[in-house]
């Protein structure tokens, strides 16, 4: 048989492509891993090589080795003077196709195993927040920022968005590879629209951690705030969340209760903030109807709505991407010592500063420190001489207060998201307790500041030293518009502490 008929099949150039495909793949695949199990080194774009392009050449290289060696072999059956079987003699006392044999098994073992390992890997670096929140940047740099400074800074995003079981870890995926379509193509919202649709119900996911039958009845909780003046006077309220009883018990009371009984709303928008229909399932089985008397929904409306039962994220719509208006951030900052509370109208500076409309960040870091470095050389020559390093300490955290909460690539700032917690920044609470939702027969959801929690003291400027409050006092008397009014109709729009002071909260009543 001539020379070039026994020749190996796999001497094409088709099968070398393969080989040097399959042979570079591996020794980066093993580079990579000693790397970064030596270095501790981790980044998403290297993960991203070594979990799925180099596997993926290695797959590819492997698949055309015997690709082109079936084309020769084809080929060469083809020739009038070939001797060729249709399918290959496998004869172990050949020495030379033994050796191919525990070459050929010795191979695949290696490969088999290399594969493995980067496909164990390779899931582990899908389900990681690395994976999540930094490979697809800047489209999930404001969500990841957010979740990186939040309580739930030590959860993988997985754990809330999948959750355990096979069924919704493919829903998941599924849903990744559209949304892998929208940042390749750049189809994707230029601001990530919530609530998030289809999202795996808070009893299979954040019950897995919060245990709702041992809720607590209250919880004192004490909010400092500091005015927006020259003194940046400090105010406190002291206060008893009445967080509730176990659920489902003679004991259910406080705002938990709302995950003891069975409540449903329609919500007329996306965000779920303006609800005109609420319905409550009594003890008896009946369920009681409350209707929005300002605009209040038809029967054939309601028939055709979408109810949705009442769960945990109605209220904790954004237990992990949390933003903070920058009045909060200031008040945080001074209290914990990380901003000097004696550099006169520093709250109100930085306050007005991050709220000013930039275009970009660098355009804002650029702005904030000048802005307030200015403010003191002008106004308090003193003190900024005096003080030079506690200013510059404030410029610094100003900084970081608006890299986390403003981000205008994505046109995201701190008030883009309404946080259903509460009822400062947003109506949160108000949606339903509005004195406004009521029954056939009367019966009204109340907007009594006493059923979610009680004032145990407040310190501030018009409340003289000694003098114990019942009510909620405001820094300034607004008469009757504190009943009347949602705080969210002032306080969200700039974050200021006090309509009027500071130039932010622009009334709406």
């Amino acid at each position: 048989m001539p020379i070039r008929k026994t020749a190996g099949y796999a001497w094409n150039i088709i099968s070398m492509v393969g080989m040097v495909l399959a042979t570079t793949a591996t020794f980066l695949i093993i580079g990579f891993l000693s790397f970064e199990a030596i270095t501790g080194t981790e980044h998403p774009y290297t993960g991203l090589m070594t979990y799925f392009v180099f596997p993926g050449m290695l797959i590819v290289g492997l698949l055309l080795v015997p690709i082109g060696a079936i084309r020769v072999r084809n080929q060469r059956r083809r020739e009038p003077s070939a001797d060729i079987p249709p399918f290959p003699r496998l004869d172990l006392n050949d020495p030379h196709k033994r050796h191919l044999f525990i070459f050929f098994n010795a191979a695949t073992v290696i490969f088999v195993t290399i594969v493995s390992v980067a496909s164990i890997k390779g899931y582990e670096f899908t389900e990681s927040t690395m994976f999540c929140g930094e490979l697809c940047h800047p489209v999930m740099d404001p969500e990841h920022t957010a979740w990186s400074n939040s309580p739930h800074a030590k959860v993988r995003c997985v754990e809330c968005h999948v959750g355990p079981g096979a069924a919704w870890y493919v829903k998941a995926k599924i849903s990744g590879l559209k949304q892998l379509y929208a940042v390749l193509f750049h189809t994707y919202p230029e601001t990530i629209e919530t609530p998030i649709e289809n999202l795996r119900p808070a009893r299979d996911t954040c019950e897995q951690c919060h245990w709702p039958e041992k809720f607590y009845s209250g919880r004192q909780k004490v909010f400092y705030h500091y005015a927006p003046n020259e003194q940046n006077t400090p105010r406190e309220i002291n206060m008893l969340i009445k967080i509730g009883g176990t659920p489902k018990s003679p004991h259910a009371m406080g705002i938990h209760w709302h995950i003891g009984t069975e409540v449903y709303y329609i919500a007329r928008d996306k965000k779920r903030q303006d609800i005109p229909y609420i319905a409550v399932k009594g003890k008896d089985g009946k369920m009681i109807e409350y209707l929005d008397t300002d605009k209040p929904m038809t029967k054939e409306d309601i028939a055709k709505a979408e109810k949705r039962r009442f769960d945990c994220i109605d209220c904790h719509n954004r237990p992990t991407h949390i933003y903070r208006s920058p009045g909060q951030e200031m008040d945080e900052n001074i209290v914990s010592g990380k901003i000097d509370p004696s550099l006169p109208y520093i709250k109100k500076v930085a306050v007005e500063l991050l709220e000013k409309p930039y275009k970009t960040k660098d355009e804002a870091l650029t702005a904030i420190p000048k802005g307030i470095i200015e403010f003191y050389a002008k106004n308090y020559p003193a003190v900024s001489v005096r003080k030079t390093a506690s200013i510059s300490d404030a410029v610094e955290h100003v900084k970081d207060i608006y890299n986390r909460n403003f981000f205008p690539a994505m046109k995201v700032s701190w008030n883009t998201y309404p946080n259903n917690i509460g009822h400062f920044y947003s109506p949160g609470c108000f949606r339903c307790h509005d004195n406004k939702h009521k029954t056939a027969d009367g019966k009204v959801i109340s907007k009594d500041c006493n059923l979610c929690h009680t004032v145990i003291s407040q310190k501030q400027e018009n409340i003289p030293p000694g003098r114990q409050v019942k009510d909620f006092v405001h820094p300034v008397d607004i008469g009757d518009e504190l009943m009347k009014t949602n705080c969210s109709d002032c306080h969200s729009a700039g974050g200021a502490d006090v309509p009027g002071e500071g130039g932010h909260g622009e009334k709406k009543h």
